[in-house]
């Protein structure tokens, strides 16, 4: 299986991560990605970009090193009702939008609680990508977000960061989420969650989880550029016509 897209990762501004965009591209074109997501966490997380860096993507280039660039941000849920730290004009604005829970960012809650803010970020019509459930800090109801994934047709990451030795428990999470997954056949990315030049386009522990679960190449999203930037163009019409009944 192939991997073409990388769409989880992180320049310096996210704070907290160590290379530049241009950095990053390189070494996705050494690793043959074609398609790299840029996605700086929101403004909530300490260290993160004021909300000015969101509204300036637009200067981005659309290609660099022969790699079509995608900017946009991880979003963070910032309380029970699956709010968002980054405002819908910023959101409106943005190629991609990824979703997730993050420590500092979130005040954490019952694994009902937790599940019920996560699924109402995927309810967002901003939300184009949900990430990492299967990390160990916040209790979730894994089969209901899989279901969910399927029912609103919502891609749910396999997060390779989350699988590395650092994260205590974060196998056995992902490994029952991605049989969640299969059971459900909601669309699945993977995702490095690079935070490091070298990181981005790595995905051999989340192959290795997909592998043993028995997922095939059909479900995950991110082996084709195609499939990926059908999937965000269909998600915006679908928002704007949902915006357009609503009026």
């Amino acid at each position: 299986m192939e991997i073409k897209v990388d769409l989880h990762t992180h320049t310096v501004a996210s704070g907290h991560a160590y290379s530049t965009l241009s950095e990053n591209a390189r070494a996705a074109t050494s690793k043959g990605i074609k398609l790299l997501g840029m996605t700086d966490h929101g403004p909530s997380m300490p260290g993160a970009p004021h909300l000015y860096h969101f509204g300036n993507l637009a200067i981005i280039p659309e290609e660099l090193y022969g790699v079509k660039i995608l900017p946009g941000v991880e979003a963070n849920i910032i309380n029970h009702e699956g709010e968002l730290d980054i405002p819908i004009h910023y959101l409106a604005q943005m190629k991609l939008v990824l979703v997730g829970l993050h420590v500092i960012c979130y005040p954490g809650g019952t694994s009902e609680e937790n599940t019920q803010a996560y699924i109402k970020a995927m309810n967002n019509p901003y939300t184009d990508m949900m990430v990492h459930p299967g990390r160990p800090e916040f209790e979730l109801d894994l089969e209901r977000i899989a279901h969910m994934s399927a029912q609103l047709n919502i891609p749910v990451e396999i997060n390779n960061s989350s699988l590395s030795r650092e994260k205590k428990g974060a196998w056995g999470n992902c490994r029952r989420f991605a049989r969640y997954m299969l059971q459900y056949k909601g669309p699945i990315i993977l995702g490095s969650d690079a935070h490091f030049t070298d990181r981005v386009g790595e995905f051999s522990h989340a192959l290795d989880l997909i592998h043993e679960v028995g997922i095939s190449e059909q479900q995950i999203l991110n082996t084709s550029t195609t499939r990926v930037l059908d999937y965000l163009t269909n998600r915006r019409k679908n928002r704007s016509n949902t915006s357009s009944i609503q009026k």
